[in-house]
């Protein structure tokens, strides 16, 4: 699952891609768009981008086992970044692949691919700097929500395809961003 945004802001776009396991078949693709209710506040994100993912959710045909999102689990400054809360809301197992750290510190990552070093916020473990691929930057992996930190490293690693980030939030950045096909509501 991830969010993007259209119109410098005004509309909201959610994409959720739910694949096969095992073999990371595309089985369904929902698009959500909707105006953006909430003003962009640097650590609640959640609240701007959670009423799409949600009716984006409600779209979709197929209930998924696990949930990958394109942000933060517990790895936030309150535990509750964007996967923790949608999480939630959906009482599926979460995890949460960001880009950049939110909060916490690391030592230095390991240069292997699928290993990792913990990310601590006053020594406690709310996170994994994980090396996706060699040669970029890790990406931060930490649980959301019915999910542990090794469980949620071991689905991250097993969905690492040629990118940086795992196929189920490749995919929806795709169409988040809309580098993919769908451009309106419903079924991509």
């Amino acid at each position: 699952m991830d969010i993007g945004f259209e119109d410098g802001g005004a509309i909201t776009r959610a994409a959720v891609v739910v694949l096969a396991w095992p073999g990371l078949a595309v089985l369904e693709e929902v698009v959500h768009r909707e105006p953006t209710r909430f003003p962009y506040v640097p650590g609640l994100l959640a609240f701007r981008e959670l009423p799409a993912a949600l009716a984006a959710f409600s779209q979709l045909l197929r209930r998924p086992d696990l949930v990958m999102v394109d942000g933060q689990g517990i790895a936030h400054p309150r535990r509750l970044g964007i996967a923790a809360h949608l999480g939630l809301w959906l009482d599926l197992p979460t995890l949460g692949i960001a880009k950049k750290r939110l909060c916490g510190r690391h030592g230095e990552v390991p240069d292997t691919r699928g290993d990792w070093t913990p990310l601590l916020d006053d020594d406690e473990v709310i996170g994994a700097v994980l090396r996706s691929r060699l040669g970029v930057k890790p990406v931060y992996v930490s649980p959301g929500h019915r999910l542990s930190l090794a469980s949620a490293v071991e689905w991250t690693v097993a969905c690492l395809g040629r990118t940086k980030l795992p196929e189920p939030t490749r995919l929806a950045d795709r169409l988040a961003s809309r580098r993919g096909r769908r451009a309106g509501n419903g079924q991509a």
